[in-house]
C-alpha cells in the first residue's frame, strides 16, 4: 500500500531583509511528509529549521521578509496561493503548531482557559459552555491534574513543563492532521523532556496525525522520528529514514552532529565540536556551504555546490565525496 503524501514542500525559498542585504534563510528546500509519519528537521541554530516551519504556517511577517519561491502543497493545495481567510481556517484545524517558547507564545494577560477555548469557538463553533468542557478535557489529556484550577490560571502561575503541555493542548484542540513542533523540549529538564516526547508520541498514534518535529537534539530524533532531514545554512544536505541515517551517516556535517552527542558510559576528556560556525547567509559563495568547516574539504567543494544524490536505500546526500564517486 502506497502511503499518501500529506505535505509536499517543493523548492522553497524564504528570504529576509537585513541591513547587510538579503538573507536566504530557506534556500531551495524540498521534502514531503506522509500521512501518520514523523519527520524531524535537524541542524544548528541559524540553519533555517524554524524559518521552514514558519513558511509552511504562513507566519512570516511581511515587513521582515517572506516566501519568494517554490510551492507548499497540503493535500495537493498550494498554501502560498490560498487567500488569508482560507489559510486561517486551515491553521488550527488541519494544520497546527507548537511554538518554541511557551512563556513568550502564550498571552500573559489571558487565562489558560481563555487561550484554549478561543480556537475551539473560532474553528469548532462551540458554545462557551461546550468549549470550556472540551478545554478541561484537553488539559487532562496532556497529563495535567487540577484541570479546573489550571483552566482559571495565568501562564506565569505554571511551570515550564506545564506550559509546554498547555501549548500541546492548544495545538491539538481541533484535531490537526499535521502537527509542527518547533523545539518542543527546549529549556526543559531531561525528565520533563522525556515526558513531553512520550506525550507527543502517544497523542500522535492515538489521533493518527503526521508530525514535523524541529530540533537540534539527535537524541530526540532517535526517540520519535521515522525520517530525518539535515539542514545547513538554509539547505537540505542529507535526508534518510532514521535508522539508515544513524547507521550510515554520509555528510561530514551529519557525522559531526552525531559525534558531538554525549554517549552514556563513554567518558571523554572533552566532547567533540564542529570547528567554526554557520556562514553568513547574506554573503554565500557558489560552493558547499560547509566547506570552510569540513576536514575532508577538496578544491571542488570551495567552487561548486553539490546536488542531492539518492542511493538505493532512499538515502540522499549533497556532498562531493559521493557526487564524484557517482559521476565516475
Amino acid at each position: 500500500m502506497i502511503e499518501k503524501s500529506l505535505l509536499e514542500v517543493k523548492n522553497l525559498l524564504t528570504q529576509f531583509t537585513s541591513e547587510s542585504g538579503i538573507v536566504n534563510a530557506v534556500n531551495d528546500v524540498s521534502f514531503q511528509i506522509k500521512e501518520g509519519q514523523t519527520v524531524c528537521i535537524v541542524g544548528e541554530s541559524g540553519c533555517g529549521k524554524s524559518a521552514t516551519a514558519m513558511s509552511i504556517m504562513g507566519l512570516i511577517e511581511p515587513t521582515s521578509g517572506g516566501v519568494t519561491g517554490g510551492e507548499i502543497l497540503f493535500e495537493g493545495h498550494d498554501l502560498l496561493k490560498m487567500s488569508k481567510g482560507d489559510l486561517r481556517r486551515l491553521r488550527g484545524n488541519d494544520l497546527s503548531m507548537i511554538f518554541q517558547e511557551p512563556m513568550s507564545s502564550l498571552n500573559p494577560v489571558l487565562t489558560i482557559g481563555e487561550q484554549i477555548t478561543e480556537p475551539l469557538r473560532e474553528h469548532e463553533l462551540l458554545s462557551k459552555k461546550e468549549a470550556k468542557r472540551k478545554a478541561i478535557e484537553l488539559i487532562e489529556l496532556v497529563g495535567i491534574g487540577r484541570s479546573h484550577e489550571i483552566f482559571h490560571s495565568y501562564p506565569h502561575q505554571l511551570s515550564g513543563g506545564m506550559l509546554q503541555r498547555i501549548m500541546i493542548a492548544i495545538a491539538l484542540c481541533c484535531n490537526p492532521r499535521l502537527l509542527i513542533a518547533d523545539e518542543p523540549t527546549t529549556a526543559l529538564d531531561v525528565t520533563i523532556q522525556a515526558q513531553i516526547l512520550e506525550l507527543l508520541r502517544t497523542l500522535k498514534e492515538r489521533r493518527q496525525m503526521a508530525m514535523l518535529l524541529i530540533t537540534h537534539d539527535l537524541g530526540v530524533v532517535a526517540e520519535v522520528a521515522d525520517y530525518v532531514i539535515v539542514m545547513y545554512a538554509g539547505k537540505v544536505i542529507e535526508h534518510a529514514p532514521v535508522v539508515e541515517l544513524f547507521k550510515n551517516p554520509k555528510h561530514p556535517y551529519t557525522k559531526g552532529l552525531l559525534a558531538a552527542k554525549p554517549v552514556i558510559n563513554q567518558r571523554k576528556e572533552s566532547l567533540y565540536t564542529i570547528p567554526g560556525q554557520v556562514p553568513n547567509l547574506v554573503d554565500l559563495k557558489p560552493s558547499c556551504y560547509f566547506s570552510a568547516r569540513c576536514r575532508q574539504c577538496m578544491d571542488i567543494c570551495t567552487t561548486k555546490m553539490p546536488r542531492l544524490v539518492e542511493d538505493e536505500e532512499g538515502h540522499s546526500v549533497a556532498c562531493w565525496l559521493y557526487e564524484e564517486a557517482k559521476v565516475q
